[in-house]
């Protein structure tokens, strides 16, 4: 369990932050909407439970990623998850 000055979250927690994190469409503001976490929180976490060498590739594609974070998006992209997906469970998604 990682603690935070926020809250303590289970390993489902922090897979799905991570999952979210890795994420290219899936923005800062998405994880902070959900979790509560800003994006230096995110940092954190992604540095305490990854390997340093899958830390510094994540680190370089969020860098050059534009849809990191929601002032970089392009302005028709105006959600957070997919239109056709209908709801996340425990980091599977829901049958259609």
């Amino acid at each position: 369990m990682i603690i935070s000055s926020k809250k303590d979250f289970t390993e489902i927690e922090i897979d799905r932050i991570i999952e979210m994190a890795w994420e290219d469409r899936t923005p800062f503001e998405a994880i902070k909407f959900q979790f509560g976490l800003n994006e230096s929180d995110v940092k954190v976490i992604m540095k305490k439970e990854l390997k340093f060498s899958s830390y510094k590739l994540w680190r370089k594609r969020v860098e050059n990623c534009k849809t990191k974070h929601l002032a970089k998006r392009a302005e028709g992209i105006d959600r957070f998850k997919c239109k056709l997906q209908r709801a996340i469970t425990n980091n599977k998604i829901s049958k259609r």
